[in-house]
Parts: C-alpha cells; structure tokens; sequence
C-alpha cells in the first residue's frame, strides 16, 4: 500500500519532537497534538527524540562511541579539547552517568561530590569560573548560591562538564551540534534546499547514526502509519529531515508530515519538489484542522481536493491545497497530554546563573496557553500578519483552570509555564481569582506586555496566584522608537509596571532590542541609560539585547517605507524565506554597540557599574546621554 492509499480505519499517529530543543522539558507540540487527537478518536502517540539522543550520546555507550571517532583522528590533526578528552577518558566514562542521573533529579547526594571539584573531569568549560574569584581567594561563586547553595552549585558543574563533552562532540565528529539547535544555519531564511539536500546526501556521522536508530526504533516500538514531525526553529529541521529519510528508508509506506513553527515562518511559499523525498506532506499554521483533514483523506472520506492548508508533490510540481475550513477553536482544542515522554528523564540544567534565565533551562515545566495569538497584534518588528499571531482567541478561566489540573494529575507536576506571545492581563486575573476560588497551589511564569493595566493591586494578586516571574518586551527603550514600533507602551509606563512586579516580588525579565531602524548611536545610549535606571531601582531584575531581524512578515518587512528603510532583494530560491536584509540611512554599525549593551546588561545583572557613566561600556566615543539621571525614578513617583 503506497502513502496515497486510503486506510479502513483511522491511522496510528506517531508525533516526534526532533532534535534539538529543550533538555528540561518537552517541546509542547507534539503534547498539544496529541491530546488533541486522542479527543477525536486518534489513537495517538509521542515520543521526544531530542531528549533521546542527548541521552545516549551522553552515555557510557555515547562515550565509547565518541571515543572511537576521536581516535581515529590523528593525533596532530586533534584539537586540544578532543586530546584532553582522550587523555581524561577513563574519567569521563566514570562519571557520566552518575552526572546525567544528579541532573535528571534521580541521584541527588553525588552533589557534594560534585561540588569539590575533584568527582568531575573539567575541561575549557570551567575555566569561566575563574572570573568569579574574589581578591581573597573565597569561593568562586559564592555571590550567587550562597553558603547553602549546594545543589545548585553542582547542578551547575555538573553542565559545565556536559558543555566540555558537547565540545568535544563539536569538534571530532559534526561543528553544527549544539544542545539547543542542530544545523541551524542549513535552514534559517535558506532560499535554497541545495545545503540541507547535500548534507542529508553526506555520509552519517555518530550523531546521524545514533539519531537514525533511535527514530526507527521509536517506529518499530509504535507501529504508526502516520509520523508528525514538529519543527519550531531552523535548529530541528535538519534532524527533521534526517528522521523521515530514515522512516522513509525502512518503511516507503508509512506517511510522513512536516510543520510546526519553522515551516510556518519560513516555507509558507515552499516549492522545492526535493522536500516531499523525505515528506509526504508539509502544513501551515495550526494543526489540528489540517490533520484531521489529511486523516479523512488518508481513510478515503476526504477527495485530496479538500485538504486543508497542505503543500504535497504532484504530477506537476509542489501544489499547496487549502480548502480554507475555519480552525479548531482554542476552547476544543483539548488539554494537551505528555503521556509517553519520559518526564522523569529530563535535565534540569543550570548553564546561566542568572535567576531568571534558568528558568528555560532549569525544572521542568508544563507549557500551556492561556490564549490564541497576541490581542494586541500590532508591533512593526512581530509576525502579526501570521495566524500564530494575528488569531486571538481568549480562554474562559475555568477551562483553563481544568487543563491544569488535568495535567497536575497527569504529570504530578505543579509548575506551569504559559507559553502566549503575551498573556492577557483580563485573562491573568481571571485565572488568579479561579484558581483561589478552587484552592489550587500552582507555581507560573510567561510572557506579558508592561501595559498600565498590571496595577500594583493586580501584581500582588498574581503573586499570591502562583506567578513566580514575568518576561515582556521594552525592546528599544526609546519613547520615539517605541511610538515607531507600535509597541503601545512609554518609558516611565514600563517603569512603574515592573516596579509593581518586583514589589509583588515577582522576577522581571526584559526583552531589548537593538539595531532597529532608525535607530542612532544617540537613541542607544539613551536606551542602555534607561536600563541602567530600571535595574537600580530595582524594577527588573533580568534583561536579554537582541538584534533587530526583519520579517517578511512583520510591518517592517511589508512596508519598509514607512520605517524609512529598504529592503534588500531576497536571494531567489524554492525553499525558505523568512529574514530579509534591509538598508538604514543612519549606518550606525550596531553590531560593535551591541557587544557593548551586552557587556553592560551583564554585569547590571550581578549588580555591578550600576552608578557608572554608560558610556564607559562603550570601545569608541559615544555621545552622553540626554537622559535625565532621576528620570525612572520621578516615574515611580507618578
């Protein structure tokens, strides 16, 4: 029976999670798939082959395996980290499963082991902690776990030494390997499938190999007749690929299917005919509507005419099929299931001591939604134009409430992380108020907007709701360029949001963002003095600098006029198309001011030049800020 075949009866559907994505916690949409399918009828299932192959390169076996690659390497051609593997192998071997297991939770008395820094081999990875030594010799990072802090301590040794053996991994057997993405730079805005065609046509590695097993492993233990792949970010595409040439190989027979968010950014005008050699199908945008049709199709009670959003291989090249059906509502979408992932077999990783940042590598987390897309669907540098945005569908607050206690029964878990594009604060109290009416302990965190809405009254009534931390977008703290962006927030309205945050004592993180058109050495002096600000006055305690990347789809990149820039002429190809260059007539080379915002914000983090001039982080002569000193805090003051 060929893919095109109908079935009798409803096919078992497979959802694999590819490499590479978290190591904490499931990427949530093949959980989101799944519950949703088991809802129809499905007989559905899922397993996270991310965690998989992280979990047997990083093995004894792994180890031995990793060992022969770098053997054969010889000796003068070995970098001095593949050498220092091999001269501390016995070592390594020793101790990377007791490692794997302290951070997977299930040994955690080999901490103290851990922290005298005689358990562990230590490779370049650990000579970072040199610049936390005090003049007095004291302990190294004493300022962040304190005196108590040992697991933590561990818990970060412990992936300094799993970032040593992802190095050595890099360099003897394949450069793109990194734990959080795989070959990225073979699909992100790549308009030409040629790279990712010619590295899927190499010979395997140990990691293709490892990779090829355990997907057909995954196959023969499931019996599917239907494999979904979900690829979030150019990261998991390779993998992707790699994993359906593999089913494809074993079994022509057992239809394989490709989306997630990275086909919904970047293939949304896909036709290279060279893909469907590995998919039988590519879908848009949500998956719940498209994949019900393709499993009426797949049963013989849906003509392919009728398929929803689906790009396939014809006679006559790609065609994309759409008979435009309205979307699953977000209220019938189901509570998403993690049944069939090993949760007890995550890390929790601690690889940045900033507190708010371990939170998307430390614990594990159930991912939820709270609602459909953004409400407010208007900033110039966002995909408000694509449905993952442009959609806004709210949840009522006691549906929401019952998914999560759905899944604290499922998982035993009571720590939730809502995954919006930004959380509405109507909704946010809402759920405060159902969760108090039910006596429902949960810990939260996700992402807002620093909109006057969130009241020091509401702050407080999140924190005694669970919220544990907050993470919104300042972006360029610059009034002029926050009118530019449509971002529909002003400084000293994001001054006097965080604040109520913090005195809640919720952890703010802010999302900035530099290199924005338009943008002058001037207003990013001024940007990073109102940082500095926010941070002494204690209204965030967390920050991350992105560089400005526009969209295709984002307002910058549809009507670049109106930002007074042009965009460059996007190179001409089949395959991906996402990020587009652009031309800004200010020529301010924002690459060298990042290093500098970067350089500042961290050491804002650990409290540090916090009543220096900003313009000593600066290599070059910058302008002096026009900033008034007091200007935050004459916010505060209303």
């Amino acid at each position: 029976m060929s893919p095109s075949e109908s079935y009798v009866m409803t096919p078992r559907v497979l959802s694999l999670i590819p490499p590479m994505t978290q190591l904490n916690t499931p990427y949530p949409s093949t959980a989101y798939l799944t519950g949703f399918l088991r809802s129809r009828g499905v007989t559905a299932v899922q397993e996270d082959l991310a965690l998989a192959l992280v979990l047997r390169l990083f093995s004894p076996e792994g180890l031995l395996a990793l060992c022969a690659v770098a053997e054969a390497i010889p000796a003068k051609q070995r970098t001095p980290r593949v050498a220092a593997f091999l001269k501390q192998f016995e070592e390594y071997l020793a101790t990377v499963a007791p490692a794997v297991a302290f951070l997977q939770g299930r040994d955690p008395s080999i901490a103290h082991r851990i922290v005298g820094r005689r358990f562990l081999p230590e490779g370049s990875r650990f000579s970072a902690l040199d610049v936390y030594v005090d003049d007095e010799g004291g302990d190294p990072l004493a300022w962040a776990f304190g005196a108590l802090g040992v697991t933590d301590r561990a818990r970060h040794f412990a992936t300094l030494y799993l970032d040593d053996l992802a190095d050595v991994l890099r360099e003897a057997v394949d450069a793109r390997f990194e734990f959080v993405r795989y070959a990225e730079s073979l699909a992100q805005s790549q308009a030409s499938f040629e790279p990712l065609a010619n590295a899927l046509a190499a010979p395997e590695n140990l990691i293709d190999a490892t990779l090829r097993e355990l997907a057909l492993a995954a196959v023969a233990h499931h019996a599917p007749q239907v494999v979904l792949l979900s690829a979030p970010f150019p990261g998991n595409v390779y993998a992707a690929f790699r994993i359906a040439q593999a089913v494809k190989a074993q079994d022509r027979n057992i239809v394989t299917v490709l989306g997630g968010g990275y086909v919904n950014t970047e293939l949304r005008e896909l036709s290279e005919p060279r893909v469907f050699d590995y998919f039988d199908y590519v879908t848009l945008d949500d998956g719940e509507r498209p994949l019900l049709a393709l499993l009426e199709h797949l049963r013989g009670e849906r003509p392919q005419e009728r398929l929803v959003r689906t790009f396939l291989r014809g006679a006559e090249g790609v065609r994309y099929i759409d008979a435009k059906e309205p979307d699953i509502p977000f209220a019938e979408a189901g509570t998403p299931t993690w049944d069939g992932l090993p949760l007890d077999r995550y890390l929790s990783l601690l690889d940045m001591l900033n507190p708010m940042h371990r939170l998307w590598s430390d614990a594990r987390w159930n991912k939820l939604t709270v609602a459909h897309g953004c409400y407010w669907k208007k900033c110039s540098f966002c995909d408000v134009s694509l449905d993952y945005i442009s959609r806004y569908e709210a949840l009522a607050a006691v549906t929401l409430v019952d998914r999560i206690e759905a899944i604290v029964a499922e998982t035993g878990q009571t720590g939730f992380h809502f995954v919006d594009e930004a959380a509405p604060p109507k909704a946010l109290k809402a759920l405060a108020e159902e969760l108090r009416k039910r006596k429902r302990s949960i810990s939260w965190w996700g992402n807002i907007r620093f909109e006057k809405s969130f009241t020091p009254e509401l702050c407080t009534e999140l924190a005694d709701s669970g919220c544990i931390a907050v993470s919104g977008g300042l972006e360029v703290a610059s009034d002029r360029l926050l009118k530019l962006m449509q971002k529909g927030v002003s400084v000293d309205q994001v001054a006097r949001v965080t604040h109520a945050f913090s005195e809640a004592g919720i952890l703010v993180h802010a999302y900035l963002m530099y290199g924005f058109p338009t943008q002058t050495v001037q207003d990013t002096v001024d940007a990073l003095e109102y940082v500095r600000q926010l941070f002494a006055a204690g209204c965030i305690q967390s920050g991350f600098f992105h560089r400005f990347a526009c969209s295709v789809h984002a307002p910058v990149g549809l009507h670049p006029e109106r930002y007074g820039v042009t965009l460059k002429p996007l190179r001409a190809g089949r395959f991906a198309k996402n990020d587009v260059g652009f031309i800004d007539p200010t020529g301010v080379d924002h690459d060298v001011l990042g290093q500098a915002l970067n350089k500042a914000l961290y050491n804002y983090m650990h409290g540090i030049g916090l009543e220096q001039d900003v313009r000593g982080w600066f290599a070059g002569r910058v302008p002096k800020t026009t900033v008034p000193r007091n200007f935050i805090s004459r916010a505060l003051r209303g």
